[in-house]
């Protein structure tokens, strides 16, 4: 039964354990720096052969699938990271309600491409997100092996997998592109790269991959999973709002131009938040029992990551006109503004998502629905406001303004039930801030007085890491902190 699962110890075997929270964090932030410097290299081409055109075709297409992906598995995986006993128990209708649930809505979305394009301005679009909507089908299928192997810091293993994902799905659209096939490139070598990867989760989970159905196990799950499922979709509205009305009331072309703006605004933002998050879940989970320990190293984790996003996210704000310029030509200027005001949007993120996972491991999923219907609720109209009055500027600017203004104070504010209030996280965060408005100045001024692009870039882009490298060694006692407790915990799990 269900029950006794949650009472056993995991009977899965333990080598990824050995790895401690903050030597997975070393090998996601490895994986993730790799994939995203081979990737920029292979998009600037790849922006360059398109143009904003057919980047924007792509982008619409792209905005409908991760709608789908956002909720398709019904947020059942995410309970297998967090499950207390052998996740052998659950895994089976984890996988059922994911393939299940998967197919729905692929089915779903398949029909309803063509309304969607011909809403976006773009019908051209309809078969390269048919294409891409087949990709909700591979991820439903590997969502729980996916889910055991970040329940295990698995990450050296997960460096491999998405290696293989990303340079094949990059390399295959790149010689696509050359050949002709517009944004159709993009979608087939997406699809493709999933694909591979897919059979590498099948191959490299820790339990074998079955269906199955318990009662009990699917009750608690569907609980567990279906507000946050909801939440999920929320949070995709809150995510890509701005991108949907940028398509509908703008056009294709400015959505492409607005979403390499994002994607620029999104660089900092993945490389540290995207293996953050395959790994602070489970480090969240094992300290659930220990709130003291619990928010220590929510503390101490928030002042690291301050010191290596702040200043990265606000010398990409004053350096962004000579970047766009140089890595993509007079074609993409326009895209310069927006990205300006979307890294204030972007750097608001890391702590709201920071925040999202700690509520989600001890329980309050209903308190993420209601942030993010508070969000939505806000933005939607300010959205549409900024689009017809302010254009692509006004879209970002709002975008900024509730992410800063709205979302991430909610998030604070539900932290108050681990004890973790705005004076203990301003106590390590004014720090960072001082050394980034610092930066800001200093940054603005180089860019304004070296006529040169990329002179410019590499004398701001040399003052930001200098910043970063000063600030986590003024913060070594917050690293100590996040390693000595994890190693702690580990020591605890394996004894």
């Amino acid at each position: 039964m269900a029950g006794e699962g949650a009472l056993r110890e995991p009977k899965i075997p333990r080598a990824a354990r050995a790895l401690t929270s903050s030597g997975a964090f070393a090998w996601s932030l490895g994986n993730t720096l790799v994939s995203r410097l081979g990737t920029l290299g292979i998009g600037i081409v790849l922006a360059r052969i398109l143009g904003p055109e057919q980047f924007g075709t792509f982008a619409i297409a792209l905005v409908a699938l991760m709608a789908v992906l956002s909720f398709n598995e019904l947020g059942v995986s995410l309970a297998i990271v967090r499950w207390p006993g052998d996740p052998a128990v659950i895994a089976p209708t984890v996988n059922t309600i994911s393939v299940i649930g998967s197919t729905i809505f692929c089915a779903v979305a398949w029909l309803a491409t063509p309304s969607f394009t011909a809403l976006m301005g773009d019908a051209s679009a309809t078969w390269v997100l048919r294409l891409l909507i087949v990709s909700v089908l591979v991820n439903g299928a590997v969502a729980a092996p996916a889910a055991l192997l970040q329940r295990e810091f698995a990450e050296r293993t997960r460096m491999g997998i998405d290696q293989v994902n990303v340079w094949v799905g990059a390399i295959s659209s790149v010689v696509l592109a050359l050949a002709g096939f517009g944004a159709m490139a993009l979608a087939i070598g997406r699809l493709l790269g999933g694909i591979i990867s897919a059979i590498m989760f099948l191959r490299a989970s820790p339990l074998p991959y079955r269906f199955g159905w318990d009662k009990a196990s699917a009750g608690a799950l569907l609980k567990f999973g279906l507000p946050l499922a909801g939440s999920s979709m929320i949070v995709f509205a809150i995510g890509y709002a701005d991108q949907l009305a940028t398509g509908a009331m703008l056009g294709p072309i400015a959505l492409g131009l607005y979403v390499l703006a994002f994607n620029l605004s999104s660089w900092p933002l993945s490389i540290v938040s995207q293996p953050l998050r395959r790994v602070a879940p489970a480090t969240f989970a094992a300290l659930a029992q220990d709130f003291a320990g619990l928010k220590k190293f929510i503390i101490a984790l928030s002042s690291i990551v301050a010191c290596a996003t702040i200043p990265a996210f606000i010398a990409l704000a004053v350096a962004a006109e000579p970047l766009v310029r140089f890595v993509y030509g007079d074609p993409w200027s326009q895209a310069a503004p927006v990205l300006s005001w979307l890294v204030i949007a972007a750097l608001s993120k890391v702590f709201c998502e920071l925040a999202y996972d700690c509520i989600v491991v001890i329980g309050s999923t209903t308190a993420i629905l209601r942030i993010q219907v508070i969000g939505l609720l806000v933005l939607i109209p300010s959205l549409l406001a900024g689009a017809r009055f302010g254009g692509l500027a006004g879209v970002a600017a709002v975008q900024a303004a509730v992410a800063f203004a709205v979302m991430l104070p909610l998030y604070l504010w539900n932290l108050r039930s681990l004890g973790i209030g705005l004076g203990a996280l301003s106590a390590r965060l004014w720090l960072p801030v001082l050394a980034g408005l610092g930066l800001g100045a200093a940054g603005w001024m180089l860019v304004a007085s070296i006529e040169n692009a990329l002179l410019g870039l590499l004398a701001v882009g040399g003052l930001c890491l200098a910043t970063m490298a000063g600030l986590i060694y003024l913060r070594r006692e917050d690293l100590a902190s996040l390693r000595g407790i994890a190693r702690a915990k580990t020591l605890e799990e394996t004894s």
